[in-house]
């Protein structure tokens, strides 16, 4: 059986809070081995569909926008990226103990700041919840929860749980270690796991050879 193509609808969700994920929509931003699943607006509602922040009918109604104004679907994919890399300096500098730059901050702040005007209470079953204007269709849509997420981990008590994989080699993938004893070193112990235990097991051949 042929192997599934990855793309930015069926990528695996190994990050844990939806923002890692969002920086996991690139396999590595090492240049010689650079892939962004994010290439066309399109693939920016699709990653939304599968990971669940947008429903079938905002699906629809985003890619019918994309259609009738593809200046600022491409505009709004750049933004997309840039608040992805914004994000990733972000965490990736907590997962190695250092300051995250203050151009950084400041970026994702003007963020907060413009997506949290559009936040409200809505009903939910018994109770309230956090929820987005429906009166406002903006084509950023998908971008509202990926900042709201950003700006939850930040401020709350798992920051410390924030990993990058230790594959640095072909993978810079985040992740929030949930693992019993803070142990949990790869995005994904099937791949880049057995990735690094077959690097180790080839040069321990090597030298003894």
């Amino acid at each position: 059986m042929a192997s599934k193509i990855r793309k930015a609808g069926n990528l695996e969700l190994l990050g844990g809070p939806l923002c890692l994920n969002f920086t996991n929509t690139v396999n590595t931003r090492i240049p010689s081995r650079h892939h962004d699943y994010l290439a066309q607006y399109t693939d920016l509602i699709e990653w939304g569909r599968h990971v669940g922040i947008l429903a079938e009918n905002q699906t629809k109604y985003l890619e019918q926008e994309a259609k009738r104004n593809p200046a600022k679907a491409a505009e709004l994919l750049n933004q997309a990226i840039v608040l992805r890399e914004t994000i990733y300096r972000i965490f990736v500098a907590f997962a190695r103990q250092k300051p995250p730059a203050t151009a950084d901050i400041n970026a994702l702040n003007t963020e907060i700041k413009r997506v949290f005007a559009k936040l409200q209470i809505t009903p939910f079953k018994k109770g309230l919840q956090w929820g987005w204007d429906r009166n406002h269709q903006a084509m950023d849509l998908p971008l509202y929860s990926i900042v709201k997420s950003a700006a939850d981990l930040l401020t709350s008590a798992e920051l410390p749980k924030v990993k990058q994989c230790a594959n640095r080699e072909h993978c810079d993938w985040m992740f929030l270690d949930t693992s019993k004893n803070q142990s949990r070193r790869w995005c994904c112990m099937s791949v880049c796991g057995s990735r690094n235990k077959s690097r180790q097991y080839y040069q321990r051949k090597r030298t003894i050879a």
